[in-house]
Order: structure tokens, then C-alpha cells, then sequence
């Protein structure tokens, strides 16, 4: 008996609950960095180190993901790793000190590894199982999830500024938020069953990069698509809004739609975009949406001006929605270690993204910074044609 729509879409929701919890969680302690500054009396070097924290938390989850993949499974390794987060929100409240708090940080860094690569797996044996895609969808829960973590925030705020009030709540929010994902996660992220003998790949004729030069070559291709793609969506959530009032003069009340855009059309893009999967691929999604995001961003800088950057900044949402999720399916087909190399490598993006482009701004300026992530968006179109995307056949679910 096939599966029927009913149960994808629950299963599909149950997934959907752990992307939009890690999204609520982030946005939780983030909120409240303010308040975590001025408790501690911060600068902006402690400030920027608390955030460094996570990020190598994360990274050094990589060489610990794989092997707990194996050992748990993918269905445990999330629950148990949104646990984890959980936890870090009372104890982050109750921390007394500067580097305790560092500590709890790179403890949340490290779960949060954990639960990316757990739920991208589950996100991709959805797709695997039901033959149906999902994964634009999932990763718009994870904005979701953030915008309901910083409503919370502000709601909780003007009640009372108690930060431990504030992420009592929150977590009693996350474990009713797990308690109803748990039953309908998958039990495993199994591998897609191999291809057969003599089988030729949709794209071009041309064998896979598995068949040619093993799992490892293209994981760190994917792995390298993977970090110029959060290269660009690092990029345009810190400096967007800087390059508006300093390149394009724009006032403040302008400056903040650069972000605005960005999030609008991608959010808006992942909602719509497995229909696009399904209808055009997701090798041709990784290739138009990057080229699109690069060349209409690089038109904009030429351009000069607000209201063309905006029109920039509009084309990488929407064509960078997509990369991300069709990035992690093609990683999860090449098995848990090339799933954590990539989410590992996109952490790495993330992180030096931003300072990349502060680097180069600081020894140019600003517009030449934001022409390398137009770089770096076509550099992702480059790198995907060496990646052997796996299309699904049909549409596996009966209605």
C-alpha cells in the first residue's frame, strides 16, 4: 500500500516542528544579548566572541556527528541534541559569569551541529521515503521559528525584563513544540537505494562524482558549494543594511529593507520552491537560482543607487532560497559524513563570511566587499556542475 498524502504531511510537519524549534531556540538567546551584555558589562569584542562561541561549537560537532549518526540513528540524534538546547536556556539564564556563559554558548554551538545535520537527514529521507519534495519547506519553518522566538521576546519583555523568565517560558514552549514532533519523526535517515548498473544520471549524460571519484571528492565539492552559498547569506544579513547607508546614501528608515527584502523573498521563495524542485530539478535550481542571485546583485553594484540595490538584494533571496536545501539533499545522499562535512563546512561560511567581506571593505570599500559575495553566489553555480543531483522519478504518494 503506498503512503498516502496524509501521512507525508504529517511526517512532514513532525520534521517541520524540529527546523522551526531550532530556528525558535537561536532567536531566544540571541534576543537577548542586550541584556546578557549589560549583565556582564561587555564591549563588542566580548560580544562578538560570545557569538564566535557557537559557531565553533558547531564546527567542532563535525568529527562528532557521523559516528553518532551510526550509533543513534538520525531520529534520536535530533531529539536527543533539541534536548540539549533546551537545557542550555535555563542554564545560560542562570550563569554567573563572562566565561560561563562562553562555555554554555559553545555547548549550544555543539547541539546545534548535532540537530542540523540530524534534521537536514530527516528532511532528506522525507523526500526519499514519500518521493515528494520537501526541503525549501522545512528550511522556511526555521525562519518561522526565529521570527516566533524574537515575537516571544518582545512580548515577554514588556511584561518583565527577567531573562530567566523569559527562557522558562521558552523552553516549556520547546518541549510541547518536541512533545508533538517526537512521535512523528522518522525512525531513520536510510541511504537512497543505489542506482543500477549501466543507469546514466538526468544531467548531461555524464556520471555522477561518486562513480568517478568516491564520496569524499563529492562531499568536498558540495561541501565547497555549501560554504560560498553561506558565504552570501552571512554577507547580506550583516552588511546589507551598511552598504544602504554608505554606499547608496539611503536614510535610516530605508536601511533596514535590505535585510527586509533579503528575508521576505527567500521565505516566500522556500514556501514555493519544492513545487519549483519538482517541476524543474534541483541541479537546474542550484545553477539558475546562485547565477541569478550573483548577476542581479553584481547588476545592482554597477547600477549604484537604493532602490537598484534593493532590486539586487531581491534576486539573492530568491535565488539563493533554494540552494541550501537542494545542497543538503545531495549531501545526505552521499551518506552522514558527507552531511556533517557540508553543514560543517556552511558553519564555516557563515563565520567567515561576514569578516570576509569586512576585510575587503576595509582595504577598499564597501560596494567591492558586496561584489564578493556576487562572486561567491556564481562561484556555487560553478561548483554545483561538478555535483550528480539525484531527481526524484515520481511523485511516490497516493492521494
Amino acid at each position: 500500500m503506498l503512503p498516502t498524502l496524509g501521512d507525508f504531511r504529517r511526517d512532514q510537519l513532525a520534521i517541520a516542528a524540529l527546523f522551526s524549534f531550532l530556528g525558535f531556540q537561536y532567536a531566544t538567546w540571541a534576543s537577548r544579548l542586550p541584556a546578557l551584555k549589560d549583565r556582564f558589562d561587555l564591549g563588542g569584542t566580548e560580544v562578538g566572541l560570545l557569538l564566535m562561541a557557537a559557531g565553533v561549537g558547531a564546527a567542532v560537532s563535525f568529527p562528532l556527528v557521523a559516528p553518532l549518526m551510526r550509533r543513534l540513528g538520525a531520529r534520536r540524534l535530533a531529539l536527543w541534541s533539541a534536548l540539549g538546547l533546551v537545557a542550555v536556556l535555563p542554564v545560560l539564564a542562570a550563569a554567573g559569569s563572562y566565561p560561563l556563559v562562553l562555555l554554555v554558548i559553545f555547548v549550544d554551538g555543539m547541539a546545534v551541529g548535532c540537530l542540523n545535520v540530524a534534521m537536514n537527514a530527516q528532511g532528506a529521507a522525507l523526500e526519499s521515503h514519500y518521493g515528494r519534495a520537501a526541503m525549501a519547506q522545512l528550511h522556511a519553518t526555521f525562519s518561522g521559528g526565529s521570527l516566533g522566538g524574537a515575537l516571544l521576546a518582545s512580548g515577554v519583555n514588556t511584561v518583565t525584563h527577567s531573562v530567566s523568565a523569559h527562557f522558562a517560558v521558552a523552553a516549556v514552549l520547546g518541549v510541547l513544540l518536541l512533545a508533538g514532533s517526537g512521535p512523528r519523526v522518522l525512525t531513520d535517515a536510510p541511504a537512497p537505494p543505489a542506482a543500477p548498473a549501466g543507469d546514466q544520471p538526468a544531467e548531461g549524460g555524464k556520471k555522477g562524482l561518486r562513480n568517478l571519484t568516491g564520496a569524499s571528492r563529492a562531499a568536498l565539492v558540495l561541501g565547497c558549494a555549501m560554504v560560498f552559498g553561506t558565504v552570501v547569506e552571512g554577507a547580506m544579513n550583516d552588511w546589507s543594511a551598511l552598504y544602504l547607508t554608505e554606499e547608496t546614501g539611503a536614510s535610516g528608515r530605508l536601511a533596514p529593507l535590505g535585510i527586509a527584502v533579503v528575508s521576505v523573498m527567500m521565505v516566500l521563495a522556500r514556501l514555493l520552491g519544492d513545487g519549483w524542485r519538482n517541476r524543474w530539478g534541483d541541479a537546474r535550481m542550484v545553477r539558475v537560482g546562485s547565477t541569478m542571485a550573483g548577476t542581479g546583485l553584481a547588476l545592482a553594484l554597477l547600477a549604484g543607487g537604493t532602490w537598484p540595490a534593493l532590486v539586487g538584494f531581491a534576486c539573492v533571496g530568491l535565488g539563493m532560497a533554494t540552494v541550501t536545501p537542494c545542497l543538503y539533499v545531495a549531501a545526505a545522499a552521499e551518506g552522514p559524513g558527507a552531511l556533517a562535512l557540508v553543514a560543517a563546512m556552511g558553519t564555516t561560511g557563515l563565520l567567515a563570511g561576514p569578516a570576509l567581506i569586512g576585510f575587503v571593505a576595509g582595504h577598499t570599500d564597501l560596494t567591492t566587499g558586496m561584489a564578493v559575495v556576487a562572486v561567491s553566489a556564481v562561484l556555487v553555480a560553478v561548483c554545483s556542475m561538478w555535483v550528480g543531483f539525484k531527481e526524484r522519478e515520481s511523485e511516490a504518494v497516493s492521494r
